[in-house]
């Protein structure tokens, strides 16, 4: 969430970065409201303490006296103003709660390096990457056989059974078969082996506490979007992200600890309320896939660097596997509700004739942090700062996948893998039609 003193001391940057987000900047006077409350009625409880505390050494003088007659009148004063001030008590964590609800709401700043626009048609276009760019080939052209949909082509070779993943969980719910199976499970084992060297290994837990995933900002707001077992008030998971970023939730570190980076591979699970009719044949957009994430905390210092760090090694992947993808810099109306920054990779799918999301690289600043409570204390000494938190996907498996499939496929029907795999599928990279 946002820092308080924000909406205190710069309210208009909160205001006009609100309206960039295409968010209403009337929500900061409501925040200022509820925080003169709450500290208002912070001052009325302190004032009634003190009075408490007044009283009860004037009770300690007139006792001392021999004055008893005083020194109960005192007491009994000193009583009902400590009841009013147990009773005020109520409405101080009620306006505390208000507060922190609020915030709970209000989305990151954008970055000031994060290009202006209100939808995902101002984002902006980096750069792209295609086998041979190099060398000077131009942006491949496909042939027929490879302009065919990956559910089409997954399901003449076996491999995708849409039909019976539907007919066991219902749409959207895709079964992988054979060789299709095995292939995720060599990519998952691909993009581990590939961050090993700088990232800790994790299997976090698939489900998580309200706390875990209220942390990364996908609750209060996102509550529609996730699949939540209400019997344990337990949570599926949407990323690896959410149970990475609460690693340390609660802490705080020491500035020689940073960065730690994480990696973990999990399944996702996203109900995807607003996709009805949209991008749903296939394996584009489905209510569980899995996912290899990166999560790094940091100073505010080595953000950069960090964010660098995992574009470059989602880059790295999605060019040995040999996609044709392209790097975009998300404007400020398109990007997430936490994040200031993000950069999304996109592979380029033939059978759809689309560029496919695969990756969002994003910089959170201090917004989840702040939500979490992670801290860390510097080296030079001084208060404890909160942590920058950054994750990107590396990668997300069913789309690349799909563009495997569709990229990779062979005018007599079978489809050619990237030799990177071949360690990973028994040194087979062909998935050859049935016989």
């Amino acid at each position: 969430m946002l820092d308080i003193r924000l909406f205190r001391d710069q309210p208009d940057v909160v205001r006009s970065g609100l309206v960039l987000r295409g968010e209403d900047p009337q929500e900061v006077d409501a925040v200022i409201a509820m925080d003169l409350e709450h500290r208002s009625l912070l001052a009325r409880q302190e004032t009634l303490r003190q009075e408490v505390k007044a009283l009860s050494r004037e009770v300690g003088k007139a006792k001392k006296s021999g004055d008893e007659a005083t020194a109960q009148a005192l007491a009994e004063q000193s009583r009902a103003i400590g009841d009013a001030e147990r009773e005020l008590n109520t409405e101080v964590d009620r306006a505390g709660e208000a507060l922190r609800n609020a915030l709970l709401l209000i989305p990151n700043l954008a970055a000031e390096d994060c290009p202006i626009g209100t939808s995902e048609q101002d984002n902006v276009e980096v750069r792209r990457w295609w086998p041979g760019l190099e060398q000077g080939f131009p942006f491949p052209t496909f042939e027929s056989h490879q302009l065919v949909p990956h559910w089409e082509v997954g399901e003449a070779l076996g491999i995708l059974d849409l039909e019976r993943g539907a007919r066991m969980s219902g749409s959207m719910f895709p079964l992988f078969r054979g060789m299709g199976s095995r292939l995720l499970r060599a990519l998952e084992s691909f993009a581990l082996d590939a961050h090993m060297d700088a990232y800790e290994e994790l299997r976090p837990p698939t489900f998580v506490l309200t706390e875990t995933i209220t942390a990364t900002g996908h609750l209060p707001k996102f509550a529609d979007e996730a699949y939540h077992i209400g019997r344990d008030d337990l949570w599926a998971i949407p990323t690896a992200e959410v149970p990475l970023t609460s690693m340390h939730r609660g802490e705080i570190l020491e500035e020689r600890q940073l960065p730690l980076r994480f990696t973990a591979s999990s399944a996702c699970f996203r109900r995807e309320a607003g996709s009805a009719g949209r991008d749903t044949r296939g394996v584009l957009r489905v209510h569980e896939f899995d996912k290899v994430e990166l999560v790094a905390y940091t100073t505010p210092d080595l953000a950069k660097a960090s964010f660098d760090d995992i574009l470059a090694r989602a880059e790295a992947l999605l060019g040995a596997l040999g996609l044709t993808y392209r790097v975009l810099d998300l404007c400020t109306g398109d990007i997430s509700n936490s994040v200031k920054r993000t950069l999304d990779l996109e592979v380029f799918s033939p059978g759809c004739d689309r560029w496919l999301e695969v990756s969002s690289v994003s910089w959170f600043g201090d917004y989840q942090a702040r939500r979490a409570n992670i801290r860390f204390r510097p080296e030079g000494g001084g208060a404890p700062q909160f942590v920058h938190t950054l994750n990107g996907s590396a990668l997300a498996w069913p789309r690349i996948w799909a563009a495997l499939i569709e990229q990779g496929r062979c005018a007599d029907g079978s489809v050619e893998l990237p030799e990177v795999l071949a360690p990973y599928l028994g040194g087979n990279v062909t998935i050859a039609p049935p016989s």
